[in-house]
């Protein structure tokens, strides 16, 4: 199901951007404003070309900036590479600034408010001085009006860049998981071929259910009564290849049905705990599956899944084991805050995974 959001709230989304934009920009210019003004008037107590100062400020910045980002829009849309914007903002501020500096060359010749006190007004160097003063205003435009949100969208882009990544792994990773299964899985129907040649080929129909929802497109989510179905047709073929030798129990929490796991999450460590631990034992072993909803103290909820053998322990890591590090490090990926830890003693071991709860819609059906 799509999760893009409607087009009126994009439109109400981008509006409040762009107000949020411009206040942040007009808040920046209008300090700095401000601290120039104490410079001036703490260097110039007199109030000399006080109405040149109210010119430029006052009329002069406010239109330019207000150019600067007309045309930087402009630039956006046409897709201009960045020399192309950069040429821009500078040809809109020196036109600008040379129009505003004619002007106050023109006034002063006129009213000897806006004169400098030293110098005679002149036209030439009124060019000069709105070219110089068109292009620091374009570098205040861009500290106030761009930079801020460059750096927001860049980090935004790392943040993207960085989930496309992880999104690449975990498929990677599952890509390497079920060739994996697959295989184990083949092994185990591999012995009843000889011994029970109709058994062997009710697993194989059983195996390619278990293929194709596993391979099936779709969310990377499913449901807990999802996983343990699945959980079912895989228990369905090792129970079958190995009798009596093996025995599962489940202890599933009512309220824990409708949270949602990362697809194939339990089957590796099924796959675990019976090939190193309960096969282990000569009596026979069992293979304890439990999954319960744990409330925190501060109100949050956590799943924790728990898979549990009563085999010998869990000894030394075995020789080319991909289990259970892509269980580990699809949580890492996509679950912030989820662990998987392991517990082992000499009466068995335990696989826990603790992740926070994601909840589906709610579920009647009952295992």
């Amino acid at each position: 199901m799509s999760t893009n959001p409607p087009p009126h709230q994009l439109d109400r989304a981008l509006q409040r951007d762009r107000f949020r934009r411009v206040l942040t920009g007009s808040a920046v210019v209008v300090v700095i404003m401000l601290l120039d003004a104490v410079a001036r008037f703490l260097v110039v107590p007199t109030g000399a070309r006080t109405a040149s100062y109210v010119f430029l400020w006052g009329l002069e910045v406010p239109v330019t900036l207000g150019l600067l980002s007309v045309g930087y829009r402009f630039t956006q849309r046409r897709r201009f590479g960045a020399s192309g914007t950069l040429l821009t903002t500078v040809a809109v501020a020196g036109v600008s600034g040379v129009l505003f500096g004619v002007a106050l060359s023109l006034l002063a010749r006129h009213y000897p408010a806006f004169r400098h006190p030293e110098r005679a007004p002149s036209v030439l160097r009124g060019i000069a001085f709105g070219l110089m003063f068109g292009q620091l205003h374009a570098g205040l435009w861009a500290m106030a009006f761009v930079y801020p949100f460059a750096a927001e969208d860049a980090r935004l882009r790392a943040i993207e860049a960085e989930r496309l990544r992880s999104a690449v792994e975990a498929a990677q990773l599952r890509a390497h998981l079920e060739p994996h299964f697959l295989l184990n899985t083949l092994n185990a129907i591999a012995g009843l071929v000889t011994e029970d040649p109709r058994e062997a080929r009710r697993l194989i129909g059983c195996l390619g259910d278990l293929l194709r929802d596993a391979a099936r497109p779709g969310n990377e989510l499913q449901t807990v009564d999802k996983e343990l179905e699945w959980l079912d047709r895989y228990v369905a073929i090792l129970h079958a290849r190995h009798r009596d030798a093996l025995r599962f129990r489940w202890e599933i929490s009512p309220e824990a049905r409708a949270a949602l796991l990362p697809r194939l999450l339990l089957q590796p460590l099924v796959e675990n705990a019976v090939k190193h631990g309960a096969l282990k034992r000569a009596e026979g072993g069992e293979v304890v599956v439990r999954i319960e909803l744990v409330r925190g103290a501060a109100g949050d909820s956590r799943i924790v899944c728990t898979v549990e053998d009563n085999g010998p322990g869990l000894g030394e890591p075995r020789s080319g084991a991909i289990g259970l590090h892509v269980v580990r490090r699809r949580l890492e990926l996509n679950h912030p805050g989820a662990a998987l830890r392991l517990e082992s003693s000499e009466h068995g071991t335990r696989s826990i995974v603790d992740l926070p709860l994601l909840r589906a819609a709610p579920l009647e059906a009952t295992r």
